[in-house]
């Protein structure tokens, strides 16, 4: 998505003249402005809408393509998102709710971003997975399904299963409506845009705690920024600079980790090595599954304790994370050794067992 710039802004803004109309908003991007928190909030709300004309929003998606989004850009599409979500509401304080959503876009290792959700689940994390079909047709939705997992659970399905099983699967589309109108030119354009960042950031269940994977380092910050803009809790936003869009085991990875205290927020942002945390390292690219079949395997043998080193090496990284983020840890090697724990004591499966009782009741 290019580069950062640094916020310039017009002093005057023309109105839309229609229902739909984008044209004002793409005239400040043409002549090199930033658009507000308001002006991106008008422009996404017009596009979700879905009175734009496709003309109108491929020239907004490629416009801000060509840079890295402001934080007030990407702020104000988010609270559009936000604004036209299918709500998942429970009896949980969307304060202590978790969601480890990534953004995808990077080489597939394996899913290190559900597998943590559920260890988190198993140590009493209330954990609102959101996630959707991957392009190589084994993500967390795929893999979810396979292992007898339904993803047409309704809101009320959804409730019962984050109340009792302490784990929600999100599934995009159930809850991303006006994400349609802007997909055939998201297809048609076939580069990443800034809906690409939208859905970690519009959990359903106001997940006010995160764990995010983005696929580009320049996103680390941006990510950060926004959510401690929105009022996070507590979130950790990564990107391994080998190239994965989550904590890994085969480089030093990019961490910011966003905190909240009576005073407000704050971003601290520092690069972790695995073994400064307690993880060996390993190439997880090599442990990658080629078939659905063998991804659902290999999540099944993370949980029971008997996959390869490198896969449990992985697993227990970003569900340290997860931990850290849902306030079950202090600090990343704290996290790392309460998710070795609790799959060494079985937790994580009977979790994960549980979880598919209650979904298919």
């Amino acid at each position: 998505m290019g580069t950062p710039v640094t916020p310039n802004h017009p002093s005057e803004f023309a109105r839309p003249e229609r229902e739909g109309d984008l044209t004002p908003c793409l005239r400040l991007l043409i002549a090199g402005h930033t658009l507000t928190t308001e002006q991106s909030r008008a422009a996404f709300g017009e596009l979700m809408g879905g009175q734009s004309h496709p003309a109108e929003v491929g020239a907004l998606l490629a416009l801000l393509a060509r840079r890295l989004p402001t934080v007030e850009e990407l702020t104000g599409a988010v609270l559009v998102m936000r604004s036209f979500v299918t709500a998942l509401d429970t009896s949980i304080d969307p304060r202590s709710i978790l969601d480890t959503a990534g953004t995808g876009g990077a080489p597939k290792a394996f899913n290190a971003s559900t597998l943590a959700a559920v260890i988190a689940a198993s140590q009493g994390v209330h954990v609102a997975k959101s996630g959707n079909r991957s392009r190589t047709g084994r993500g967390s939705a795929e893999v979810l399904e396979a292992l007898g997992f339904p993803l047409d659970l309704g809101v009320d399905g959804q409730r019962r299963c984050l109340e009792q099983a302490h784990f929600a699967f999100c599934f995009a589309p159930n809850h991303h409506p006006a994400a349609r109108h802007a997909m055939p030119v998201r297809k048609a354009l076939g580069f990443p845009t800034i809906f690409n960042l939208l859905g970690p950031l519009t959990s359903p269940a106001g997940a006010r705690r995160q764990a995010v994977g983005v696929y580009d380092r320049a996103f680390v910050p941006l990510i950060a920024e926004v959510l401690c803009e929105l009022g996070s809790e507590h979130a950790l936003v990564s990107h391994g600079l080998d190239g994965l869009d989550e904590l890994t085991t085969g480089a030093p990875t990019l961490v910011a980790e966003v905190t909240r205290t009576a005073h407000g927020g704050s971003v601290r942002l520092r690069e972790v090595t695995p073994e400064s945390v307690g993880v060996r390292q390993g190439n997880p690219l090599s442990i990658a599954p080629t078939s659905l079949a063998d991804a659902a395997q290999l999540f099944r043998d993370v949980l029971a304790g008997r996959a390869a080193q490198t896969a449990m090496e992985m697993s227990v990284l970003n569900a340290g994370a997860a931990l850290v983020a849902g306030g079950r840890a202090e600090d990343l090697a704290a996290g790392v050794d309460l998710a070795r724990k609790s799959i060494a004591s079985g937790s994580a499966e009977a979790a994960f067992d549980r979880l598919l009782t209650v979904a298919r009741s």
